[in-house]
């Protein structure tokens, strides 16, 4: 059996990370970290190298764009898959950071089953088992 795939969920709002993290873990077999700030973030993603990470963008000590600019400037971060969850406009922050190199931007609350497929998709896994 293949290792399970981490995620980094980087949110200052600990009941949504909680809730996602075990939507992650059951529906998808996810192992979760977790950061609630920019600098941990940062940290966290060096560290443990996870596979993908969502990113709220109104984060305290670094927003989540200097955050995401920071992830796509270090060597060993750059090429990781990275979804903004956020409360913000999508109108004005949606474009900005797909510019940057996300590979996802959802407003919150997003649907689970739209936000777990992009997760699957920037996973490469597309095809692969259904859940359940």
């Amino acid at each position: 059996m293949p290792p399970r795939k981490k995620i980094l969920i980087v949110d200052d709002d600990q009941d949504l990370v909680v809730g996602l993290a075990v939507r992650l873990r059951k529906v998808g077999g996810y192992d979760v970290i977790m950061a609630a700030d920019g600098l941990g973030a940062v940290t966290k993603a060096q560290r443990e190298k996870p596979d993908l990470i969502i990113l709220d963008l109104g984060l305290p000590v670094g927003d989540g764009f200097s955050v995401l600019e920071r992830l796509k400037t270090l060597m060993n971060t750059a090429l990781i898959p990275v979804i903004v969850l956020s409360a913000r406009d999508p109108g004005e922050a949606q474009d900005a950071v797909l510019e940057m190199g996300a590979d996802g931007f959802f407003q919150k609350p997003a649907d689970n089953d739209q936000l777990l497929a992009a997760i699957r998709h920037a996973l490469g896994e597309d095809e692969a088992s259904p859940p359940g």
